[in-house]
């Protein structure tokens, strides 16, 4: 059952998508709604005329700031607390025709930093970025993924990033960030693999959102171009509409806000 607030978020506006490929009357999902991405990807599906339902899934209750919008616990680095998101998320939408999993863990205090040499590796931080990364999102498609729509198009998303692409890689470092992405990034390939075989209207994706205004990335803002530093909504707005133009064909892809195919 989905409960009752707790407390506020802020989120910024932002100009309500286009989600015309999926058709109307939307039950969508974010997992990992407290976080700056995802307060910007529940703001602008509030926003969307397309949207019926946001349930938002998040360890921090978080008030509704739509009558459409509910809240539900989930814990990603605990299988049953995802079972029981799924499971509330069937109960209060039925069929879901968007979930997007918008999670990810760069650095946690001094705990986990990213890496500048192999001397910095440490069996702990590379669990936790994993656990974060690839495990719980993967989990997370195990108890989602039955719950897409079969009879219309219905999209999986997870938040990836281009320093996952092995292809790409060019400087080195954050090591265990990087494998954690590349690991997700094959999960999502061959959890769309699977997906195609028993839904073939739906669609699995990575998504890379860019460098983003957010607590993830602000330690490491300064040699960031000012233009190429995007607000959560603007990085939001991008990736739902880059959702709303791919089809089944592209899935099990990684796609960057502005629509490329980055390779893995």
């Amino acid at each position: 059952m989905f409960n009752p607030p707790g407390s506020d978020t802020a989120s910024e506006s932002l100009e309500a998508p286009s989600l015309t490929s999926f058709g109307s009357g939307l039950s969508v999902a974010v997992i990992g709604a407290s976080g700056g991405l995802g307060a910007a990807f529940t703001a602008a599906l509030e926003s969307a005329p397309s949207v019926a339902r946001v349930l938002t899934f998040s360890r921090r209750p978080l008030a509704p700031q739509s009558a459409k919008t509910a809240w539900q616990a989930i814990d990603l680095e605990e299988e049953d607390s995802i079972a029981q998101a799924a499971a509330a998320a069937r109960a209060a939408a039925g069929p879901l025709h968007l979930v997007i999993v918008a999670s990810g863990m760069l650095h946690d205090g001094e705990d986990l930093r990213p890496e500048k040499s192999w001397h910095s590796l440490n069996a702990g931080s590379l669990q936790r970025a994993f656990a974060v990364n690839a495990i719980g999102p993967a989990l997370t498609a195990k108890h989602f993924l039955p719950l897409l729509a079969n009879d219309r198009k219905a999209a999986f998303a997870a938040l990836s990033a281009r320093v996952g692409s092995i292809e790409d890689n060019r400087l080195g470092g954050w090591h265990a960030y990087r494998a954690s992405k590349a690991a997700l990034n094959m999960l999502v390939r061959t959890l769309a693999v699977e997906l195609a075989r028993r839904n073939d209207r739906a669609l699995c994706v990575g998504l890379h959102p860019g460098t983003v205004d957010t607590a993830l990335s602000r330690p490491f803002q300064a040699a960031v171009p000012k233009v190429k530093l995007f607000t959560p909504a603007q990085a939001a707005g991008r990736l739902l509409t880059v959702l709303n133009g791919l089809s089944p064909g592209h899935s099990g892809g990684l796609f960057a806000w502005d629509g490329q195919r980055i390779p893995y």
